[in-house]
């Protein structure tokens, strides 16, 4: 259990790192294509592409670390006035549902890959597919992070902190 915790500690820091950089990425993209077409009248083509494919990119790697960390949407006030056993309980239940979402999303993402990899982004020349690539490796790592939540709730033993 403590490997598993440790490596998911370090996949946690590491999507993070790369939703950062997708970020400030996304950042310099929208600037560049925002100077270009106001200050040069010269809006390139593939700006919007790429700011596309980095939103989904941080939207998902961030989601992941956020999962990992477990700081998803939560009613925790609710749940502190049930009993404790029932509180181990409905944590345990919102472990396998976000388990069952993550699983969803990877077969639907995977699917839409599939589906689209013989088309092209328009502007950049590359297969559609590559957009359903940071949802399939969002919602493995999910998947990951939540048997962890439930190995370590069901051990009682805590989870190593993504952030030392």
């Amino acid at each position: 259990m403590e490997q598993l915790s440790l490596w998911s500690a370090r996949l946690s820091r590491w999507v993070l790192h790369a939703a950062c950089v997708c970020l400030a990425g996304l950042g310099i993209i929208v600037i560049y294509g925002v100077v270009l077409r106001y200050v040069f009248n010269n809006s390139p083509p593939y700006v919007e592409q790429v700011a596309l494919l980095l939103v989904i990119s941080v939207a998902m790697f961030g989601a992941a670390a956020g999962v990992r960390d477990a700081g998803h949407i939560g009613l925790d006030s609710a749940v502190k006035l049930l009993p404790e056993k029932a509180q181990f309980w409905v944590g345990a239940l919102v472990d396998l549902l976000v388990l069952l979402f993550a699983a969803i999303l990877l077969w639907g993402s995977y699917e839409m890959g599939l589906s689209t990899r013989h088309d092209n982004i328009p502007t950049l020349g590359i297969s559609e597919a590559y957009r359903y690539l940071p949802p399939v490796i969002a919602s493995v790592l999910i998947i990951l992070f939540s048997i962890e939540h439930l190995l370590s709730s069901f051990i009682r033993k805590p989870s190593a902190a993504s952030w030392n």
